[in-house]
């Protein structure tokens, strides 16, 4: 429509001349819109580095779908993450997150330290975020840094975990100390009925990767991207 009233408010005797221009203008706009972003948009690029939250999660479909509808360009998540380790493991895969250049990264490292069995002190948990935290500050000045707190455990993993809120609360400290973000997905889980809650996560630690969809990636959409996206 634009092309059109831009032809018809040109001069007769140039009209010829300007509607050569105007249509190739309007093919090269026209075919670089492709499913609601430009083909050649550089994907926002995002790194989830994590425990099993995350390697097994499922949600990160979710948040590429959600999130490139929202800011109409394209959105790559890349999971840098293993079941079962803690932050110690965490400390050696910096290098794996630098290399893959992110402009966000999104992090969950507490949830194992707080076990019992694994034996990583609280005082130990927060000097290697700390420390994970000066990496990715220093070597990708830019990127967006997000530490998050997930979902509550319950029954037996519950148990092996007596103070895992201590732990988020010294990760989520050392995140603001260095003035990085943190995303607190626990009270919209909380949010659900007991049987719900019990529903979405069967072994008491690990969402079912539907729920955790629908409740993480419109959180980290909100976040993300503001107030601008409608759920």
């Amino acid at each position: 429509m634009m092309c059109l009233l831009l032809w018809r408010g040109a001069p007769t005797e140039k009209r010829s001349a300007y509607g050569l221009v105007l249509f190739l203008a309007c093919l090269v706009m026209f075919s670089t819109v492709k499913n609601g972003h430009a083909d050649g948009a550089q994907p926002l690029k995002i790194v989830a580095f994590g425990t099993s939250l995350t390697a097994r999660g499922g949600w990160q479909p979710a948040l590429e779908t959600r999130l490139a509808a929202c800011l109409q360009r394209p959105v790559k998540v890349e999971s840098v993450a293993k079941s079962g380790e803690t932050s110690l493991w965490a400390v050696t895969q910096v290098d794996r997150v630098v290399a893959a250049q992110p402009d966000i990264i999104l992090i969950e490292l507490y949830a194992n330290d707080a076990t019992l069995h694994r034996f990583v002190s609280l005082a130990q948990s927060r000097k290697n975020i700390g420390d994970i935290l000066d990496q990715l500050q220093q070597r990708l000045p830019q990127a967006r840094i997000i530490v998050m707190a997930m979902n509550p455990f319950s029954g037996l993993r519950g148990l092996i975990r007596p103070f895992v809120n201590s732990y988020v609360s010294a990760h989520q400290a050392e995140a603001e100390k260095r003035g990085l973000e943190f995303v607190d997905h626990r009270p919209n889980w909380e949010r659900l009925t007991p049987d719900d809650l019990a529903t979405a996560i069967p072994d008491g630690v690990h969402p079912q990767p539907d729920m955790a969809s629908k409740i993480i990636a419109p959180e980290l959409v909100k976040h993300i991207a503001g107030n601008n996206c409608g759920e």
